[in-house]
């Protein structure tokens, strides 16, 4: 008989599993290792400076109607 559990690789140890209780992690164990990644810092991505007009530019899409759920009247 086949499963149709799908199977899962945790990115922190590389054990396969099936429960998704902590996914994509494998445990409580492994999903806490790379929360205490995040808070030292070891995930980073570098921050982009804006300058007053690409925060307009952001504010003005931000407000524009959206154009695929518009109403119909």
């Amino acid at each position: 008989m086949q499963s149709t559990d799908k199977t899962y690789k945790c990115p922190i140890c590389g054990k396969e599993h099936t429960d998704n209780t902590y996914r994509p992690f494998c445990s409580k164990r492994c999903a806490d290792i790379d929360l205490g990644k995040w808070f030292n810092g070891d995930y980073s991505f570098e921050a982009v400076e804006l300058d007053e007009q690409d925060i307009e530019d952001i504010a003005a899409l931000h407000n524009a109607p959206d154009q695929n759920n518009q109403e119909t009247k």
